[in-house]
């Protein structure tokens, strides 16, 4: 009996494991149809569809939209035909690169040419075409090119001490994207005018230099010297604005290459909270900037000894190519004497941001690397003041920083090493003033400053303090109060206006003593421009708190005699 009802339990459990199993098994494949029509979704989504859902902002660092498609069967078709173009495009490129060469050779070198130059049997590859949309009468291609090529390229280098090397540059690794532009169209074959082709974006270029039978290393400099002729000579002749015209048809296609279209106004104001990179003491910053990383466009302040919050106020000039495309870049730096400097961070700007005539005060936070935009360490900030100023446009503004207008009659004659006291010297004396006046400086007010004492109160007063020469006024001391009034206006007479800077400090006022409790710093370029403007300021080196203040100009020119 007892098998019985053991072999009837059995086959009752075994039933119901089977349509337990059974079960489960067309629950999980709905999921996976569902998964699947999930994934397939998403493979029919566009950019701008993944864009909507999520974004772009909280996607990892690894994924990346591209709108460039794909070109493999440009590749494909470049590689059959690749030694043929070695051929012909060996002896072009090697008798259009050469006096470039030469006029970039540095002064340790008495000529650079090319012994041999193929460019190998690996071809480029093209991993994306892409079309740049605009409102201008032509047709703009980018081209996405990965070239990791085994060219063989030697050159014949002869220095100054009459030493002749044969070097050879190998291992080289290229990604850029180049930039086609079929402007302007007409209405004849094949209906554009020219071709304008720029290296729009140099993402990677890597190679290595080797004296054939030798070392390079055994001759000081020669190396670096030549790295750095061909870094810049690519920068200069090809790297974006800059472009190569190519007419197709007959016609005047001047208005299609490079022209300036403005200068940049850079004050370089200070930096907090740099990383410090030094074992004893604190770092010596300086800082690098450029829009163009060529050796003769690069600006180069002053290094501030022991100072992880370094106050420059320093006025740089760049001029502008191309507004809607190009960068600040900066680069700071800590001075470690004859060893090579360490980077600190860096940062950089877009320009397509500044508005004409209009002086933009910034934060930039400083990264590690430029290509990495997602850099969670506090490397510290700058502080800058931008100005943009077009040329050729009459909108009734004028640049401060202007040579016509910050130099003397004297200083512009000595510049010039011409000139003489006759009627048109004269006049230009009178056209020529210096940037000094009065600043009026109301401190209106503060709002959340943080607790200073025991009870969780402040006895807070402001000191103003002009940098260059000292001058000192301070408010009065408002008792218990993190949100004081004070209302007082005080003037100080500014000799140097765009050269000068007004420090503001709060303090507590103890019985025996007072305590720091924050600062602003602020240069004079906005006012200048503004003529006067109030404003809400964060206060630096506090938990909390903003300091308002109004802040006016009185012009006083004063004329000097040459």
């Amino acid at each position: 009996m007892s098998f019985v009802v053991g072999l009837i339990i059995g086959i009752t459990l075994g039933f119901a494991l089977i349509a337990a199993f059974v079960r489960s098994e067309r629950a999980r494949s709905k999921r996976r149809v569902a998964l699947a029509t999930v994934v397939a979704a998403f493979a029919r989504m566009t950019r701008e569809d993944s864009t909507k859902l999520l974004a772009p902002e909280y996607y990892p660092s690894w994924v990346v939209f591209s709108q460039r498609q794909k070109l493999t069967w440009l590749n494909s078709h470049l590689t059959k035909i690749w030694p043929h173009v070695d051929e012909a495009a060996s002896e072009l490129i090697k008798a259009n690169v050469e006096p470039i060469l030469e006029q970039y050779r540095p002064i340790v070198l008495s000529s650079l040419t090319f012994s041999r130059l193929t460019l190998g049997t690996v071809a480029p590859q093209f991993t994306g075409v892409s079309v740049i949309e605009d409102e201008s009468d032509g047709i703009t291609l980018e081209l996405e090119v990965n070239w990791d090529g085994n060219p063989s390229i030697i050159l014949d280098v002869k220095t100054r001490l009459g030493v002749s090397l044969p070097v050879q540059v190998k291992n080289i690794a290229f990604t850029g994207v180049f930039r086609l532009i079929f402007k302007p169209l007409v209405n004849v074959f094949p209906c554009f005018g020219a071709v304008s082709f720029s290296l729009r974006e140099k993402k990677k270029m890597d190679f290595t230099l080797k004296v054939v039978g030798g070392d390079i290393s055994a001759i000081p400099g020669v190396a670096d010297a030549l790295e750095s002729t061909i870094h810049d000579a690519v920068e200069d002749s090809i790297t974006w604005p800059v472009r190569k015209v190519i007419p197709i048809l007959p016609g005047d296609y001047s208005d299609l290459e490079l022209k300036p279209m403005g200068t940049l106004e850079v004050k370089l104001v200070q930096a907090q909270n740099l990383t410090n990179k030094d074992f004893i003491g604190k770092s010596d910053p300086f800082a690098k900037l450029y829009i163009r990383p060529l050796r003769s466009g690069t600006k180069t302040s002053k290094v501030i000894d022991n100072d992880l919050n370094p106050v420059w106020n320093e006025h740089f000039e760049f001029v502008v190519d191309d507004i809607s495309t190009q960068h600040l870049t900066l680069k700071v730096y800590d001075d470690d004497g004859l060893n090579s400097s360490e980077l600190i961070g860096c940062v950089q700007y877009k320009l397509s941001q500044l508005d004409p005539g209009k002086v933009k005060d910034v934060w930039l936070k400083l990264v590690k690397d430029l290509e990495i935009h997602r850099d969670n360490k506090d490397r510290g900030k700058v502080h800058l003041e931008l100005l943009y100023c077009p040329y050729g446009v009459g909108n009734g503004f004028t640049n401060p920083f202007s040579k016509s207008l910050s130099m003397t009659s004297l200083e512009r004659v000595l510049e010039d090493g011409s000139g003489s006291e006759d009627g048109d010297v004269v006049n230009l004396k009178k056209r020529t003033v210096i940037i000094r006046g009065v600043l009026s400086v109301t401190v209106i007010s503060a709002e959340d400053l943080p607790p200073a004492d025991f009870m969780g109160k402040a006895d807070p007063f402001v000191v103003l303090t002009m940098k260059k020469t000292g001058t000192k006024n301070k408010t009065r001391v408002v008792n218990e109060n993190l949100n004081p009034i004070w209302n007082q206006t005080f003037d100080f007479v500014v000799e140097d206006g765009l050269h000068d800077m007004l420090i503001v400090e709060v303090w507590d006022h103890d019985t025996f003593g007072k305590d720091f409790m924050g600062k602003c710093i602020l240069t004079l370029t906005r006012v200048i421009l503004e003529g006067e403007y109030k404003e809400s300021f964060q206060i630096e080196e506090a938990k909390s708190g903003k300091l308002t203040l109004n802040l006016k100009w009185l012009a006083q020119p004063l004329y000097r005699n040459s």
